[in-house]
């Protein structure tokens, strides 16, 4: 038994004797590494580790997407709460500026008169060259038309008819709601650009009233 109290005695020793000598050349975590031990404390990194730089390419992203993600329901929140923008298309419509370019019309004087002298400058003038005019003298000396087309499916909708026009014959009215079935309904003739003006000339009158000032 004395024996191997002994023998337990010298191999605690020894064991001990290991350890402090382990200890004693593990002074750094260099030499932590190199020897081997499994022990290390409050190791040594640089600001700029690789570990790191990792790690804030990680977590930016992330809490990059939470805040646009945040930010984006607050938007929805806020607009639910807000005044409808749409308008319940056709019973409700919006408004039109007075220098609107919609469908074209001829117009006539109070007393009937259609207003058209021939002058021809919208055809000339026309860059898509869309008018077609033929014009005759009447007996009292004064010069009308008496074909007057337009091709609505070349039309440009520019406006340079309604500038160079010297009497206000030809216009782009109010209206937008004009479309057909075939091709053959948009070669206006002068009798359906006559009825245009008719229909629309309450619109027509107060829009150029409107905008009068600015020409």
């Amino acid at each position: 038994m004395a024996a191997l109290v002994r023998l337990f005695t010298a191999s605690r020793q020894a064991q001990l004797t290991g350890v402090r000598t382990i200890q004693a050349r593990c002074q750094s975590s260099v030499d932590i590494d190199r020897e081997g031990c499994f022990i290390n404390v409050n190791p040594q990194k640089s600001p700029l580790a690789a570990q790191d730089v990792a790690t804030i390419t990680e977590h930016v992203p992330k809490s990059l997407f939470i805040a646009e993600l945040v930010k984006g329901m607050s938007i929805v929140q806020s607009m639910m709460f807000r005044e409808q923008a749409t308008l319940n298309y056709p019973f409700e419509k919006g408004p039109l500026s007075p220098r609107f370019r919609g469908e074209h019309a001829l117009r006539r004087y109070p007393s009937g008169e259609e207003r058209c002298i021939a002058c021809k400058l919208c055809e000339a003038i026309c860059p898509a060259q869309a008018i077609t005019i033929e014009a005759e003298t009447r007996a009292d000396g004064s010069r009308r038309t008496t074909r007057y087309d337009i091709d609505m499916t070349k039309c440009i909708f520019c406006g340079f008819c309604q500038e160079a026009c010297p009497v206000d014959a030809i216009v782009e009215g109010p209206n937008f709601e004009y479309s057909t079935e075939t091709h053959e309904e948009l070669l206006y003739n002068k009798e359906k650009l006559l009825n245009n003006g008719d229909q629309w000339e309450p619109a027509i009158s107060a829009n150029l009233q409107a905008d009068y000032l600015y020409r």
